[in-house]
């Protein structure tokens, strides 16, 4: 059997990797014939395994190209001897410099062998019929070898995807219930740490907006699951003990609040003004957003993270406001009133300025309520909070 040349022409040095592809490559029995497309579907699935990006598996798609037939197998000639030009071409235009330093990564990895000629060049001998007796090129007899290897990496990698998504899914389900279930406690002003809890599932939702891995995921899946008892809890004890005090006939009434930290005490006045749904209608409020759009914008990047689509009117702030509003513990009853006084441009601007200062607000249904009290005795600005925020946001950055 004639001996393939392995060392590299050059100064490029002949490494472990090398000499371990080499020793597999060689001596190697009549190998079974597979589908080379199928065999790279399988790679794509196991990508992260062998530590290669989808550049270098356009490049050895490019590379199959060259060999023809459908199968690798045998003790076929599985050398392919395209230029850079030609290969770069085939890659849809690659820069060569990107070309070759994709194409050593691949050898590094042991997928593909290198056989180079005297002059480093690629070509191969043929006999006076045409046959291949000698080609310099890449030889993809490797990752024919390695198949049962990149089959079985390419297993675990899917149930890694699965076990990926199937945590997300519950990550998803799970804080649906629990923010659902808190915000139907805080409507029926049953008492539970409601502010601390919606806090934690907003920070679950920012998380999640990155790319976690599975140990994180898991983490956050916990923390979700925690936010859900203390819900079900606060929400069944609540339940068993109005149905106790509806049974003996007594009230309990706490009398323990403060001003504008409870959305029930602030809302009693515009609640009596607002609370028909027919003078609601027959009196749409009044809304005078004066201020530029652009400047809005500016004032509130934390709550665009959250925006579904380009925020590009007025209107896409009031549906994003609308939006926001049960993720920061704002109650049903708070937002229609405050849309029914301010206007639904201007209750969407300030539940956007709210979730900017989020970390300030103890109590964003109160807080809010109080705008809305303000908005309705015609106190409050929605200019001069945007501008409050700029400001604040210029002081951070000559401060940092």
């Amino acid at each position: 059997m004639e001996r393939l040349p392995t060392t590299p022409f050059g100064q490029r040095p002949v490494t472990l990797g090398l000499l371990q592809a080499t020793e597999r490559a060689t001596d190697v029995p009549a190998l079974p014939h597979i589908d080379k497309w199928e065999l790279l579907r399988t790679l794509c699935d196991a990508r992260e395994a062998y530590q290669i990006t989808d550049r270098e598996l356009g490049v050895l798609e490019a590379l199959l190209s060259f060999h023809p037939g459908k199968l690798l197998g045998g003790n076929a000639d599985m050398v392919v001897f395209p230029s850079n030009r030609t290969l770069a071409l085939r890659c849809h235009g690659m820069a060569e410099s990107t070309l070759r330093r994709h194409l050593a990564r691949l050898v590094d990895t042991g997928l593909i062998l290198r056989h180079d000629s005297p002059n480093g060049k690629r070509y191969a001998r043929r006999d006076p019929d045409g046959e291949v007796l000698r080609a310099f090129g890449f030889d993809l007899r490797p990752l024919l070898i390695r198949a049962p290897e990149i089959a079985q990496a390419a297993d675990v990698a899917r149930t890694a995807a699965i076990r990926l998504r199937d945590t997300r899914e519950r990550i998803s389900l799970h804080k649906r219930d629990a923010h659902k279930l808190a915000l139907y406690g805080q409507e029926q002003g049953h008492i539970g740490p409601w502010e601390a809890l919606l806090a934690t599932l907003l920070d679950v939702t920012r998380l999640m907006r990155r790319k976690l891995t599975l140990s994180e995921l898991t983490d956050v899946a916990e923390t979700v699951e925690n936010v859900l008892d203390q819900v079900l809890k606060h929400v069944s004890n609540a339940e068993e003990m109005s149905a106790n005090t509806h049974h003996i006939e007594r009230q309990y009434q706490s009398s323990d609040t403060e001003p504008f930290d409870s959305e029930t005490c602030l809302g009693k006045d515009i609640v009596a003004n607002v609370a028909d749904p027919k003078d609601r209608l027959a009196k749409p409020a009044t809304s005078d957003v004066s201020i530029p759009l652009p400047l809005v914008l500016r004032a509130v990047p934390e709550a665009l993270e959250y925006a579904q689509g380009p925020v590009t009117r007025f209107d896409d702030l009031a549906r994003l406001g609308a939006f926001l509003r049960g993720m920061i513990g704002i109650s049903t009853s708070a937002w229609d009133d405050a849309v029914a006084i301010m206007g639904p441009e201007v209750a969407g601007i300030t539940i956007c300025c709210l979730v900017q200062r989020i970390n300030d607000i103890r109590s964003p249904g109160g807080y809010l309520r109080r705008l809305t009290q303000q908005a309705q005795m015609g106190k409050y600005s929605v200019t001069r909070g945007v501008m409050a925020l700029i400001q604040r946001s210029q002081t951070l950055e000559i401060a940092g």
